[in-house]
């Protein structure tokens, strides 16, 4: 009796102690990273910050620039929500990217303009803590001037990502969990995307597929019909011939890249960046995302508007944001 008092006793002692460890939280996984990105917005479109949403302290960004949460930057006219969705959820990270199309300033739901938008979100024990978002406007003000006589080359970004209507079904496409490079051999390849556009000579490694397309502002600009000045015939140039024969010192530094969300399930990498143009004084912030197939480049996404020059993330430092390595945001 007395030795199964004390293994009683035992017992019920390591019963206490584990109960009275912390639970570690459960992982989000892509569906429940899908779902923060929806009340997110949801949120937004409500103009109202949760409690059991947000963590007390969650950081904002908008377009580079740290905001209050809930009354500033979109989330003071979102009236309603485009079509186009692409999720980009990174379960070992967890954090998740998205890229569509929202409207704001609306008198309800369906009439606001459209507006490009990307997102990231940090999600700790079940809360967002981290939101980060590039929201690319018309260049006319909303309900301003009438548009140009002439309309530009390319529409309203939110009107051309709309106008793409769903994700090419190339990036649904499912990587054998066998053939699944690492995060970092992810965005290594997807960075060579940048390095060689960087100052380009038309020398560098370029390693895209032969069907490779890149779609701008929701505008496809590899495989377009062009005059080449030099034989005057007409030809078209997928991703890597652009890079061997005209996309040539059009970019003089490309910085502050920063990769928040990896897809390894579909490969799929997300990135945000700026591309300035130190002659005219000009940059471009934007996100871009890449497929990645076989260390090869088969799929790329932007959008992106331009910035004040040399502006930073609002996530990196003055060194960070001048920097022109990799930086992988976990």
């Amino acid at each position: 009796m007395k030795t199964a008092l004390i293994g009683s006793l035992l017992w019920a002692a390591l019963t206490a102690s584990a109960l009275a460890q912390p639970v570690a939280p459960i992982a989000c996984d892509r569906s429940c990273l899908d779902g923060f990105v929806d009340r997110y917005i949801d949120a937004m479109q409500a103009h109202a910050v949760r409690p059991d949403l947000f963590a007390r302290e969650t950081k904002f960004t908008e377009n580079g620039i740290r905001l209050p949460l809930g009354n500033e930057g979109l989330w003071f006219k979102m009236s309603g929500k485009g079509s186009y969705k692409f999720y980009v959820p990174d379960v070992e990270a967890q954090q998740v990217a998205f890229l569509g199309t929202l409207r704001e300033g609306g008198s309800n739901a369906n009439d606001g303009t459209l507006v490009g938008f990307a997102l990231r979100l940090k999600i700790v024990k079940n809360l967002i803590t981290e939101v980060e978002q590039l929201v690319i406007r018309p260049e006319t003000p909303l309900g301003g001037a009438a548009a140009p006589a002439t309309p530009p080359r390319f529409p309203p970004t939110g009107e051309g990502v709309e106008k793409m209507g769903a994700p090419n079904p190339i990036f649904a496409q499912v990587i054998p969990e066998a053939k699944r490079p690492s995060r970092e051999e992810m965005i290594k390849t997807a960075n060579y995307y940048f390095a060689g556009l960087q100052r380009n000579d038309g020398k560098g490694y370029y390693p895209f597929t032969d069907d490779c397309e890149r779609f701008e502002n929701g505008m496809q600009t590899t495989n377009i019909p062009q005059r080449d000045p030099a034989t005057g015939q007409t030809v078209k140039r997928g991703c890597k011939k652009q890079f061997e024969e005209s996309l040539k010192g059009i970019v003089s530094r490309i910085r502050d890249r920063r990769f928040v969300a990896v897809d390894r399930e579909r490969g799929i990498v997300f990135s945000f960046a700026f591309f300035d143009h130190e002659n005219i004084n000009w940059t471009w912030q934007l996100a871009e995302l890449f497929k990645v197939e076989n260390g090869q480049i088969r799929r790329i996404e932007a959008v992106f508007h331009r910035a004040p020059y040399g502006i930073n993330s609002g996530w990196s430092t003055y060194e960070e944001g001048l920097s022109e390595e990799a930086q992988i945001i976990r």
